[in-house]
């Protein structure tokens, strides 16, 4: 692999590309430390420290995850690439329920370039609310929960507009460093944006351990995290091969066809979508909470206490079975098996065994229920993880696991689409590199 690479470098398109793509990387981490205009950076810093010493779970913590820890810093991209991963995912959703977005993606390269436009326009109008949302609670005080300063001084509604306004503009030149990331460089630029996110904040973690825990806690993390990524990686990889069989055509004077094939099912054909939407949904009653103001109702303990406590047994259970909705959910969703039936049906193709058309929905829809359960229960599993390290270890809420959870699921796709295009450029000019 690490041959792979210097003959990489060594190209000089291929060179100019990871080159780019490092480039971007830098300015995005640059921007993150840039606090916005009107924002006190001293006054974050003690907000910060304030909330790490006395280990307060905030309910913003996978945001400031993919945002690299730039959302308390309520930096210029504090907000991150979140609006733009919550406007794609509604997109998606909404071509199973919208018939005209389901025509648009049946037209190809210009249907799907509408669906970018539309992504894009949804993604400013989310960077807007959440950018008012995030400021709002900055200047009320419960974005820093015990915070004896404010982060924003001047709470004029100008300095606070603007605020806004800069946010959001951080949030539309990641959507575009991303975009350009894919187009010019390697890999796809909104998940290595968000992979250098969540590695930004893996060091700062595991200094946290080593120094509250001490190295033997820490060289044992260490040795769980190799297992955990292994494990990981060889499930991401694990597919079912359905064998598929083309007939023999007659076109003209040509014979076409008579090949053989198969369909590959993902064991984890949902991705890591379904942990985003759980942990999603967890936080949301204290996040609706917090913006009605009453936090002494028993309601309000109970939800802190029971649902949003991640050492608590019902959030565990809880965090486990909305996961497994999910998965069920978006696979129903992105993977249509009459669709799949009727494609194979239309070029002459069929499953050994099975009659085209309606028996093969059937036998696909029958495979990929069996093979979703493992799937949906191995990202339960890698999810709740971080969960367990805080049980076992006694960790503040605040910490976390590096290796458990959202980020290893995230950083182990990214790696491995990554490298697979690397693999297929340089397959494209001969060099052996991965093939050995």
């Amino acid at each position: 692999m690490l041959g792979a690479f210097r003959s990489a470098l060594a190209t000089p398109d291929l060179r100019r590309k990871i080159l780019f793509t490092l480039g971007m990387v830098v300015l995005y981490r640059l921007g993150a430390t840039i606090p916005s205009p009107g924002v006190s950076y001293p006054n974050i810093q003690q907000c910060i420290e304030q909330i790490e010493g006395s280990g307060s779970q905030s309910v913003y913590s996978l945001l400031n995850l993919f945002s690299g820890g730039a959302l308390l810093q309520l930096s210029v991209l504090s907000l991150g690439i979140m609006p733009y991963i919550t406007a794609s995912i509604i997109v998606q959703l909404l071509q199973v329920v919208i018939p005209r977005f389901e025509q648009l993606k049946k037209e190809g390269q210009s249907g799907q370039a509408k669906l970018t436009q539309y992504t894009r326009y949804l993604t400013i109008a989310l960077a807007i609310l959440q950018g008012t949302g995030v400021v709002a609670l900055a200047v009320r005080g419960q974005l820093f929960q015990g915070c004896s300063v404010s982060p924003i001084p001047d709470d004029s509604v100008l300095n606070l507009i603007t605020i806004v306004v800069v946010m959001t503009a951080g949030a539309a030149v990641l959507m575009w460093m991303g975009e350009l990331i894919t187009e010019r460089g390697i890999g796809n630029g909104m998940s290595l944006l968000i992979f250098v996110s969540i590695a930004a904040r893996i060091p700062a973690e595991g200094g946290a351990i080593l120094q509250s825990h001490g190295g033997l806690v820490f060289a044992v993390v260490c040795c769980f995290a190799v297992v955990i990524i292994g494990t990981v990686v060889f499930i991401e990889q694990a597919q079912r091969r359905i064998p598929v069989q083309y007939a023999k055509r007659m076109i003209g004077r040509r014979m076409y066809g008579g090949t053989s094939t198969y369909l590959p099912l993902k064991v984890n054909q949902a991705g890591v979508i379904p942990v985003i939407f759980g942990s999603s949904l967890l936080y949301l009653p204290q996040l609706i909470g917090q913006l009605a103001g009453n936090q002494d109702s028993w309601w309000a303990r109970f939800i802190q206490t029971y649902i949003v406590d991640p050492s608590s047994w019902v959030h565990i259970l809880l965090y486990m079975a909305l996961i497994v909705f999910f998965a069920y959910f978006y696979v129903s969703i992105t993977f249509n098996p009459e669709e799949r039936a009727d494609d194979m049906k239309k070029f002459g193709g069929f499953i050994p065994g099975i009659r085209p058309g309606r028996p093969t929905a059937e036998y696909l829809n029958f495979v990929l229920s069996r093979i979703t359960l493992p799937g949906a229960l191995y990202l339960g599993i890698i999810a709740i993880l971080p969960n367990f390290f805080l049980g076992i270890t006694g960790s503040g809420q605040n910490q976390n696991f590096p290796f458990g959870g959202t980020a290893v699921l995230i950083m182990v796709n990214v790696g491995l689409d990554t490298v697979k295009q690397i693999e297929s450029q340089l397959t494209q000019r001969k060099y052996e590199g991965f093939l050995r």
